[in-house]
């Protein structure tokens, strides 16, 4: 047997409901046509079984719809069963599939056609009686069918609700992520030049053993300026994470910081060559940005993967067009670190777009770095070397723009 678990607020709507089936009954007991020879057993036999419908109220929530058809084909005979019968019906187009509520309403209103068949030979006490229950049943059906509306739209909201909460949790967690990632990218691109400059500089020491004391000092001093200023740029970072977006960050660099850049990979002897940026006016701090980290992790990789390799760095561009950055780098004169037996030199024959053991992750993050601000970047081998090409968009800011309409008004 099905057990059937109430709370305290189940009891208490049951128990109402058990009074106003009893208290219907009761009050409505003169009103009802009953044939005046009936046999006084039988009317007794009638108040009882109209009690025991009331009493039958407690098992609506068990067997709602034998509840709903016993009482409905009891009423056929007994003549105090209306507060049950309302109860029944209710319950069941409160809680019911519509199917099943459908066959009971229509077992419910079965009698009606012929009712009103036979309306006119009936008494009028009679067909009083017959409307008043047809309309009282009509109405608990009605205010059953209201509830379990009611019902399913909570049940909707709560269902939004908890999808609405459930997506604000993924979009905080996807907001977290991106963080991460832009955490993780302003890390590699840092301190990854910083750190290359001392791999350089240290090696140069281990495998020269014999070099002069002014060589040994000058790369001892760019391996301590090179700590130095990864230490810094690390602490600068981790302040970011500590004061959060609202204190402010640390200064970003610009497209204006590119022959500081590049001086800083010559000092440690590399062959670079800088065209550009152009003159006059500035892009957005964010595509200069773009621009810079993309020439930084370019010359990084070059010189972990293609050491001795001349680079050429090429920045044009104009407002209202696009900013092209293009590096490139020969072949490097000797084996490529890491690289295959076959003496590859370019640096970029390797399966991980030719950056070595990295897996490629630093030209993958300057891939989405300029995606975000609506460039592209490719990146592979070239003439033996390696190439990385990438364009961003300029808009032109609105001098610019006022300027360009009156040039063109003075023309025509």
């Amino acid at each position: 047997m099905r057990r059937i678990h109430r709370t305290p607020r189940d009891w208490v709507a049951d128990l109402a409901l058990f009074l106003f089936a009893a208290c219907f009954a009761a009050l409505s007991a003169p009103s009802v046509p009953v044939p005046a020879d009936l046999d006084p057993l039988w009317r007794d036999v009638d108040q009882v079984i109209g009690g025991l419908g009331c009493a039958a109220v407690l098992l609506r929530r068990r067997w709602p719809v034998p509840l709903a058809v016993a009482v409905l084909l009891a009423g056929t005979q007994a003549h105090y069963l209306v507060g049950p019968t309302m109860v029944a019906v209710f319950t069941v187009a409160a809680t019911r599939p519509w199917r099943v509520t459908a066959w009971v309403v229509a077992l419910a209103f079965a009698p009606l056609p012929v009712f009103l068949w036979r309306l006119a030979e009936l008494p009028e006490d009679h067909a009083s009686s017959a409307l008043t229950y047809f309309a009282l049943i009509a109405g608990a059906i009605g205010w059953g069918l209201f509830r379990r509306s009611r019902r399913q739209l909570i049940a909707s909201l709560r269902e939004r609700a908890e999808l609405a909460e459930a997506g604000a949790e993924l979009r905080a967690e996807w907001a977290r992520r991106q963080t991460r990632e832009e955490i993780a990218r302003e890390m590699h691109d840092v301190l990854g030049h910083r750190l290359s400059l001392l791999s350089v500089h240290a090696g140069a020491l281990e495998f020269n053993p014999g070099a002069s004391a002014e060589e040994i000092a000058r790369a001892a001093g760019v391996i301590r300026e090179s700590a130095h200023l990864a230490m810094r740029d690390l602490r600068e970072v981790i302040g970011v994470l500590r004061a959060g977006p609202e204190e402010g960050g640390r200064p970003q660099p610009e497209l204006a910081d590119l022959a500081r850049l590049v001086a800083e990979a010559r000092a440690t002897g590399g062959r670079i060559e800088l065209t550009g940026p152009p003159e006059g006016p500035v892009p957005p701090p964010a595509v200069g940005r773009t621009a810079y980290r993309i020439v930084q992790e370019a010359l990084t990789n070059a010189r972990k993967h293609a050491p001795g390799a001349a680079v050429a760095v090429e920045v044009t561009g104009n407002p209202a067009g696009r900013l092209a950055v293009e590096v490139r780098n020969t072949p490097p004169p000797g084996p490529v670190p890491g690289g295959d037996d076959d003496g590859s030199r370019s640096g970029g024959g390797r399966g991980d777009g030719g950056r070595g053991g990295g897996g490629g992750q630093g030209l993958i993050g300057l891939a989405e770095r300029a995606r975000l601000t609506g460039g592209a970047l490719t990146a592979g081998p070239a003439d033996g070397g390696f190439r990385v090409r990438a364009w961003l968009p300029w808009p032109a800011t609105e001098t610019e723009a006022e300027a360009e309409a009156v040039a063109v008004t003075g023309r025509e």
